[in-house]
């Protein structure tokens, strides 16, 4: 098998290594994305102020440092005009502390935004300016449509290229924005954040009635979508949340976590009918966002019907991620978040960086009717299969399963993070029977469970041939599935790599691709 290349070559010096293939050439170290390597954002919303501090490869992003304090700004705005008190002191000691917790990490300045709350209320302009005097920070009061775009924009880091509605809903706003082919077309804003429901006399049908009136503007604007519609924010998340809970379903992941309509029709009665102190209990979700879900989920009940979407699903990014977005230059935010991510991991971890796009090309005869989303899949296992290397020999199997079940990688579904985390599972271990994981596996049909586990056991037999030699193509397999037939071919000179811990990973390597005839081929 060919030597990993150094250093440079992995970092993208095309000198010496002009062909990347399909993936193209690495970005993250590029002076364009170096400067996002950490960057710190903080969002003023009409419930809460958080700080996130990005870090690692911009174009999927790790969370360096994520707070959250819930001041509750717009509470009470609809009767007094006026933002909550008690929120503003809040509020303004969160910002101190974010703004020393900045220069403790010696962050670039911090971009922050202020959104429904700050811009409507009388005291918005008065408070933004003691927040400026007393903290030295520049506050951004962006309007709804910026807003919208922003949350779009945060959409699209995860999903590039995606078509759909964008619907992000705040504590006093909601937001709609349209995204096709990585661009954001049209977008709105409207009065429907739950913290406006607590003011509303009359009931459940004085709110039907408000949330229909404030709905039709948003459809007359937006016009028919039959696409995504893509959820973001603290409420929506809450309510996939208990959809989890109410379904059993067995992954508690977030972002990209699927519903469709009948789905969300089912989990608002399930809500309605609920103990909300229980539910809260059993979902691990907060007072003051508990306390939101029954009106969020009256809203969602009327937006699903007046859009009709394909399917929904959840984004755990929005304004803050589309903050990062906005200052991405194009060519990295054309790029494939999940591949970016794991070439990023593979040089900060590996012990060999630059393997992994050896070992994709020796696997790859394996599968010769592998479709694009799968090679994909397949490139992420072997850029990732040996950055658990320093983990104990006996966790290493549960650690990489856990990484790509539950780590923060952009672009992957759901059924496509345990494909991930099965192929890395059998890096290490020959069974996947006996693990805390069998409950997961069931999200992924059978055939998909057995070729995930060729991969796995292709990367495990793969990594016993590292080469000190230069020469190129010195290790290949030869997959003939009609025949049942699999061969190694490997030169003269690497022969003695075939020892007997690595003949014992090529038989069970034979075993879980049913090959009746496998063996060696020394070559000159």
């Amino acid at each position: 098998m060919t030597r990993p290349r150094g250093d440079d070559d992995v970092d993208g010096d095309t000198t010496t290594e002009p062909d990347w293939g399909p993936f193209g050439r690495p970005l993250f170290d590029d002076p364009s994305a170096r400067a996002l390597s950490r960057v710190g954002v903080v969002d003023i919303g009409s419930n809460s102020v958080r700080l996130v501090v990005f870090d690692g490869a911009a174009r999927s992003p790790a969370y360096f440092y994520n707070e959250k304090i819930m001041c509750a700004l717009g509470a009470g705005m609809a009767e007094t005009g006026r933002l909550n008190p008690e929120g503003r002191e809040r509020a303004l000691a969160a910002l101190k502390r974010f703004r020393l917790l900045s220069r403790s990490m010696a962050l670039p300045p911090l971009t922050v935004v202020a959104t429904a709350a700050m811009r409507d209320a009388e005291d918005g302009p008065e408070f933004r300016k003691q927040l400026e005097s007393e903290t030295g920070l520049k506050i951004h009061v962006i309007d709804g449509e910026e807003e919208a775009r922003l949350s779009a924009q945060g959409v699209l880091l995860g999903w590039p290229g995606s078509y759909g509605l964008v619907c992000d809903i705040g504590g006093s706003s909601m937001e709609l924005a349209e995204i096709h082919g990585g661009r954001v077309g049209k977008r709105m804003t409207s009065a429907l954040g739950p913290l406006k429901f607590k003011d509303i006399e009359g009931g459940k049908k004085a709110r039907e009635k408000y949330i229909r009136k404030e709905m039709q503007p948003l459809a007359d604007h937006m016009g028919a979508q039959g696409d995504r519609l893509f959820l973001v924010g603290g409420s929506w998340r809450a309510i996939a949340r208990i959809d989890m809970e109410r379904r059993g379903y067995p992954l508690h992941v977030l972002h990209e976590y699927r519903m469709d309509a009948d789905a969300v029709r089912d989990t608002v009665a399930y809500i309605e009918a609920a103990d909300l102190e229980a539910l809260r209990g059993a979902c691990s979700l907060s007072s003051s966002r508990m306390a939101l879900v029954p009106y969020a989920s009256e809203v969602l009940s009327q937006l699903i019907e007046t859009f009709q979407p394909k399917d929904i699903a959840i984004s755990s990014y929005g304004i803050r991620e589309g903050l990062l977005f906005e200052q991405m230059p194009q060519e990295l935010r054309d790029r494939d978040p999940l591949i970016e991510s794991c070439r990023f991991a593979e040089k900060k971890d590996a012990r060999m960086p630059g393997f992994g796009r050896t070992l994709y090309h020796f696997v790859l005869p394996l599968f010769p009717d592998a479709q694009p989303a799968q090679m994909r899949l397949m490139r992420a296992a072997c850029l990732l299969h040996d950055v658990s290397w320093r983990a104990h020999p006996d966790y290493r199997a549960e650690v990489c399963f856990d990484y790509a079940t539950r780590a923060n990688l952009g672009g992957l579904k759901h059924h496509e993070r345990i494909w991930l985390g099965l192929a890395l599972l059998h890096r290490y271990r020959n069974k996947r029977a006996g693990t805390r994981f069998e409950g997961l596996y069931d999200l992924l049909p059978a055939e998909s469970q057995t070729e995930a586990e060729v991969l796995g056991k292709a990367m495990r037999f793969g990594a016993m041939l590292w080469s000190v030699d230069a020469g190129q193509k010195n290790a290949r397999l030869d997959w003939q599935p009609g025949q049942g037939r699999l061969r190694l071919h490997l030169t003269d000179e690497l022969a003695p790599l075939y020892g007997e811990v690595t003949q014992a990973r090529f038989k069970s390597l034979a075993s879980a691709l049913g090959a009746g005839d496998y063996g060696l081929e020394v070559e000159p």
